[in-house]
């Protein structure tokens, strides 16, 4: 990680900041949703090739949505791993309406 980040908990409120655009969370939401179906068809068949669409999913709308939308860089390439955890939590609470869609 880096020495800004002790914790998830301190990184969190940066990753929800690096998604304020509404059009960038859908997005990010989509390409998470689509990664994970690809997941369970890679346990279900046992083909690797889902695990590159589950990569290209899930990465792919992510980086569009701050390129585009966002105009910022994805914490995924300074904090990979806190960035990982916050997509899910990210995903959670949109599926749970404390975010909104």
């Amino acid at each position: 990680m880096s020495d800004r980040y002790q914790s998830f908990a301190e990184f969190y409120p940066f990753y929800l900041s690096e998604h304020s655009n509404r059009t960038a969370r859908r997005l990010h939401f989509v390409g998470t949703s689509l990664a994970l179906l690809c997941l369970l068809e890679l346990v279900m068949t046992r083909d690797l090739s889902w695990l590159i669409l589950a990569l290209v999913f899930g990465y792919g709308f992510a980086w569009f949505a701050h390129f585009q939308f966002e105009k910022n860089r994805p914490a995924t390439f300074k904090y990979p791993l806190y960035s990982l955890m916050g997509d899910g939590r990210m995903f959670w609470e949109i599926l749970t309406g404390k975010i909104p869609f």
